[in-house]
C-alpha cells in the first residue's frame, strides 16, 4: 500500500514528450495501437475536457463544473464508460474525485495538474487494490508543471 500522497507501486508511470499540437494525435495513436479498452484522460479545465471529448476518438466528458453538465449526463457518461460503451472518459480533477472504476487499466495526464497531490490522485484511479495500472503523462516542452511528475516517479 502506498503512503499518503505518494504514487502506488502498482502503477507503472510513463512520460511522453510531445509537441502541443500533436497531443491529440498521439493520444489517439496510443489508444489504437495499444488497443486500450478503457482509459481515463485528465485535463486541467472543463473547457479542455469538453474540447478533447469533441475529438474523433469516441470519448465522453465527465465535465468539471456541476453547472456545466447535469448530474444525469455525468452519471450516464460514467455508466457508459464502466460498461465499455465508451472507451475513453475525459475528466478534470474535480469531476474525478470519488470516481471508483474497478480495474481501470490506463490513466492519461493530457495536461499535467498544477500540484503534486492532484497528480497522485489522478494516477491513483488505476492500480487499485491488487490490480496493476499504467499512467501516461503527455508533456510539452513548455509545460511548467513537470515538477509534479519528478516528485512522484
Amino acid at each position: 500500500m502506498a503512503r499518503r500522497n505518494t504514487a502506488s507501486d502498482q502503477v507503472t508511470q510513463h512520460v511522453h514528450f510531445v509537441d502541443k499540437k500533436r497531443k491529440r494525435e498521439l493520444l489517439s495513436h496510443m489508444i489504437g495501437k495499444g488497443n486500450w479498452q478503457q482509459v481515463l484522460v485528465f485535463t486541467r479545465t472543463k473547457h479542455g475536457a469538453n474540447h478533447l471529448a469533441d475529438s474523433s476518438i469516441k470519448m465522453a466528458s465527465a465535465g468539471g463544473d456541476p453547472g456545466n453538465k447535469s448530474q444525469g449526463a455525468r452519471t450516464r457518461a460514467l455508466a457508459d464508460f464502466k460498461s465499455g460503451d465508451i472507451r475513453v472518459l475525459v475528466a478534470t480533477d474535480i469531476a474525478a474525485r470519488g470516481l471508483d472504476i474497478e480495474e481501470l487499466p490506463h490513466v492519461v495526464n493530457y495536461e499535467l495538474p498544477n500540484v503534486p497531490e492532484d497528480y497522485v490522485h489522478r494516477i491513483g484511479r488505476t492500480g487499485r487494490a491488487a490490480a496493476t495500472g499504467e499512467a501516461l503523462s503527455l508533456v510539452c516542452v513548455d509545460d511548467t508543471n513537470c515538477c509534479v511528475i519528478s516528485k512522484n516517479c
